[in-house]
């Protein structure tokens, strides 16, 4: 019987969003490997399977909106938010800073769930979660598909992923020996 961590992998690599190489991060460090959601997000009945699987760890989160940062989370949060019966807003980036626009308001103490493709460092949730704040919302909680954090993501809210992969990521002067001759690439995040 194949486990859920097993089907989410297939998914992964049948849509090519688990990509091996080497990349760019958004924070700069580099990796022998990549999760590409764009990749699986053009494919939305695997979109909606994966929420699907991530559902009921959500179910103890009481939520009332999802907010999505993009690019990322857009297509991702739109899922949780269809799924759950939930209103969706998403922050988009302005001078690489995210913003809310577009006339998108929360309610004072409005239960909001961070929803992200992927985290790192948490560097976009948190932007999200500052949002969620200086709006006048109540972050909830934060679910994401992978956190690939190794648990240095640390959040005062909680955090639900469908899959923890700790894939090592290195400083671009300290390259193991292996990824030091294979060109680097950035493939967008």
């Amino acid at each position: 019987m194949q486990t859920t961590n097993d089907e989410v992998l297939d998914i992964f690599r049948n849509t090519n969003a688990l990509l091996q190489g080497h990349f760019i991060l958004r924070s700069g460090l580099r990796s022998e490997y990549f999760f590409q959601c764009a990749q699986v997000c053009q494919h939305m009945a695997e979109v909606s399977r994966l929420i699907e699987l991530l559902k009921p760890k959500l179910e103890s989160i009481q939520f009332k909106t999802v907010l999505a940062p993009a690019m990322g989370g857009l297509v991702v949060g739109q899922e949780v938010a269809r799924q759950f019966g939930a209103r969706y807003i998403f922050a988009e980036k302005e001078n690489d800073r995210l913003v809310l626009r577009r006339g998108f308001k929360m309610d004072p103490d409005e239960p909001i769930l961070i929803v992200e493709d992927v985290i790192t460092r948490g560097g976009r949730v948190n932007e999200a979660i500052e949002i969620v704040k200086a709006n006048g919302g109540k972050v909830a909680g934060i679910a994401v598909l992978v956190d690939r954090s190794q648990g240095k993501a640390s959040f005062d809210y909680p955090l639900v992923s469908l899959l923890e992969m700790g894939y090592p990521t290195f400083d671009p002067e300290n390259l193991p020996d292996h990824l030091k001759d294979i060109p680097a690439f950035k493939p967008g995040s």
